[in-house]
């Protein structure tokens, strides 16, 4: 079910613009903001709204499809469904109160622009705690019982016993947070013997939320003659790789270079998941996450407009027709593919203005 951005304006000079997210009739999210859309350089802020009032003239200003809504840390990422002024985020901030009673609530409205514009641009999102200073907590780390020669995790507790799916686990509790697959140069050559239980293996791998599978070599290795030494192809093996990566999208798969990489990457991989996973939950994004039904990522109404032209008007169609298809969409963007089909060679016009008409051609 498509989520909708809508943006209306209000009679309230100070926040003169009502920004809602929604989805199948309700509302996941809604803000009163300062502007329609922040400036470069620009942080918008915001109010969360209480009770809509049914008595407020609000005028409507855009309907746009959300491409995309997801929680990053403090922040709510949105991806909205359009070619330009498509990326923004909710940033929320939770300051202490001069006279020390407790915290308060601060929300921000700002633009991709905006984002590489300001100077907290090189931060990381992940902070081992408020005060930098602080140590990052400590791991709890189970390496499987069959790994002969295991990397170490300094600081680690580290426990021994069978991994029902991968060599390293990272514990939150006593379930796995995060699985990481260790494979060294050979052991990747040995597994192309055996390329349906390697895929077996990694889409087992591939079903715990957070997991990679980790090289102790680089990908160029697996393409150099003087490394295979005759055991494969260069080309099979190319191709090999590239299906791991096409049959298992949702697996990270990491060519560290060498063992003491690999095993550095593994433990800051940890470090980070147990970050994320310790960081303060926050009341906005997670409303917003139990409210918000995410599919996976559609084609894109660009797509679908393409379609339409390509295959599912008769021929020669007016551009009457596509608008009369997708009416909330604005004639410039509809234009704008057409313009993109014709300069490809997809699309051929015959006559101008009112008068034109659009043919596919057989290519």
């Amino acid at each position: 079910m498509t989520a909708t951005w809508t943006v209306e304006r209000t009679g309230n000079a100070h926040f003169p613009f009502r920004l809602a997210i929604e989805q199948g009739g309700r509302t996941v999210i809604a803000l009163r903001t300062q502007a329609r859309w922040p400036g470069p350089g620009q942080q918008i802020f915001c109010l969360r709204e209480g009770e809509l009032d049914p008595d407020e003239a609000l005028e409507p200003l855009e309907r746009v499809p959300v491409a995309h809504l997801t929680r990053v840390g403090r922040k709510l990422t949105i991806a909205l469904d359009r070619a330009t002024r498509k990326r923004c985020e909710i940033l929320v901030v939770q300051k202490a109160r001069k006279d020390g009673s407790g915290a308060h609530e601060q929300i921000f409205f700002r633009t991709e622009s905006g984002i590489r514009a300001h100077r907290s641009r090189s931060r990381v999102e992940l902070r081992a705690a408020a005060s930098a200073g602080d140590p990052a907590p400590p791991l709890r780390v189970v390496i499987d019982s069959t790994e002969r020669y295991p990397w170490r995790f300094p600081g680690a507790e580290v426990l021994r016993r069978k991994l029902a799916a991968g060599d390293y686990a990272l514990l939150q509790g006593e379930r796995p947070a995060a699985v990481v697959e260790r494979k060294s140069f050979d052991n990747l050559l040995n597994d192309a013997g055996a390329i349906q239980a390697l895929h077996h293996q990694l889409a087992d791998l591939a079903s715990h939320e957070v997991a990679a599978l980790v090289i102790e070599a680089d990908y160029r290795d697996f393409l150099d003659p003087r490394r295979l030494k005759g055991r494969w192809p260069a080309a099979h093996l190319a191709r090999l790789l590239a299906e791991v990566a096409a049959l298992h999208p949702r697996l990270p798969v990491i060519y560290a270079g060498n063992r003491t990489l690999a095993n550095q990457w593994t433990v800051r991989f940890f470090q980070a998941v147990m970050l994320g996973r310790n960081a303060a939950e926050l009341e906005l994004p997670l409303q917003v996450t139990r409210a918000y039904d995410p599919e996976p990522r559609g084609p894109g109404l660009d797509t679908e407009i393409r379609e339409l032209m390509l295959t599912g008007l008769p021929a020669p169609f007016p551009f009457s027709a596509i608008a009369e298809r997708f009416p909330e969409v604005p004639a410039v963007r509809l234009r704008r593919i057409l313009t993109q089909l014709r300069e490809e060679g997809r699309l051929v016009r015959t006559g101008a203005g009112r008068a034109a008409r659009w043919t596919p051609t057989a290519g």
